[in-house]
């Protein structure tokens, strides 16, 4: 990795502090909501101790890859508004990001894929950014092209419960054994 963690960044409009237990209270309600999960295969986290076993899990994920998720907060009034970031997964960077419906439309999610994406890059360029998209998620799909994404179509079609989720990349997807 070439550069430094950036667990604390601050974009125009949006505060991204590198998630934490103690940020279950604030994000379980958006976390947790059918509505603001509605192209999530694995759905809503239906308990408090479910979003909270998530939390801990993406939390520690900090201190082995220097990036993960971050909580998002609004700079001005400073409430929490959402989850996301790059996480790093065997061979690429996985971009995550989840509001509150009720901020959707105001283009804080590409402004936190954004600073993601640098993020991510700053670290580790050679490793591609990555985002899996529900092929029916129109809003998530204009994010991806904000950011310069490609749909590579749904290369994992038994995977992610069934659900027909696109394969969107900073680059082509390197060819798979026995598929070339």
């Amino acid at each position: 990795m070439t550069g430094a963690a950036q667990t604390r960044l601050l974009t125009g409009r949006l505060d991204l502090r590198a998630l934490r237990p103690d940020d279950t209270d604030r994000l379980h309600p958006i976390i947790s909501d059918p509505a603001n999960c509605a192209y999530l295969p694995e759905g809503p986290r239906e308990s408090l101790e479910a979003s909270r076993a998530w939390i801990e899990r993406f939390a520690a994920r900090w201190a082995v890859n220097a990036l993960g998720y971050w909580t998002v907060r609004l700079r001005a009034a400073g409430p929490v508004i959402g989850v996301g970031g790059a996480e790093r997964r065997p061979g690429h960077w996985n971009l995550y990001y989840l509001l509150d419906r009720a901020r959707w439309g105001s283009g804080y999610g590409t402004e936190l894929a954004r600073a993601a994406q640098r993020a991510a890059a700053a670290l580790a360029p050679e490793v591609p950014l990555v985002a899996w998209i529900h092929q029916d998620n129109a809003a998530s799909q204009a994010v991806a092209r904000h950011l310069g994404l490609a749909d590579y179509g749904q290369l994992e079609p038994r995977h992610w419960d069934g659900q027909p989720m696109h394969y969107w990349a900073d680059r082509r997807p390197a060819p798979r054994p026995g598929t070339a």
